[in-house]
């Protein structure tokens, strides 16, 4: 919890100050109407034009403008652990995608991602388990020290779905009219 606070202040000295910090891997800055923050990766997450707002609760917070819930350009209101959760859910993309770089030059077929997972398809006896979750374990260099873990399974058949008619529903129509 008190990294959540460590960046909620450095987001907000960036923003202020145009005060770069690092915290922990993690670098804050502003720079060119942005504020923007280095993963330990290297890759940079951008919020464009903040300003420091008065939240609803009467506290100092930041916002920045981005697409809201209403898919329309809108400022967004941003709390510490607000960007922390955004630090966390991209540093562990990057560490995916890392992991998916090897899979494939090992020259594993990747069907799909979902999340933290990856589907191989890998012909009957050419690998295992095994070897799949060593590769997804190693550690970028980036991250060394983090403590990495993999673990899967293996189906050994597929099956075919018949494709079926999709149908979307936007919940502000009836009737195909907008409302």
């Amino acid at each position: 919890m008190n990294y959540w606070y460590e960046i909620d202040g450095a987001v907000k000295a960036a923003v202020k100050e145009r005060k770069m910090t690092t915290v922990g891997r993690v670098t804050v800055y502003y720079q060119s109407g942005m504020l923007k923050i280095a993963l330990p990766s290297g890759r940079v997450l951008s919020y464009v034009r903040p300003r420091m707002t008065v939240n609803r609760f009467g506290s100092e917070s930041v916002s920045y403008e981005g697409i809201g819930t209403n898919r329309k350009w809108t400022r967004i209101e941003s709390y510490g652990a607000k960007f922390c959760e955004n630090i966390v859910q991209a540093t562990a993309r990057d560490v995916l995608a890392e992991a998916m770089l090897r899979l494939e030059k090992k020259g594993f077929d990747i069907v799909c991602h979902i999340h933290d997972e990856v589907v191989l398809e890998v012909p009957e006896g050419t690998s295992s388990v095994e070897e799949v979750n060593g590769i997804m374990a190693v550690c970028p260099d980036w991250c060394e020290g983090l403590p990495l873990k993999a673990a899967g399974f293996e189906v050994r058949f597929t099956r075919k779905i018949r494709r079926q008619k999709h149908v979307c529903i936007d919940r502000k129509r009836k009737n195909g009219q907008k409302v």
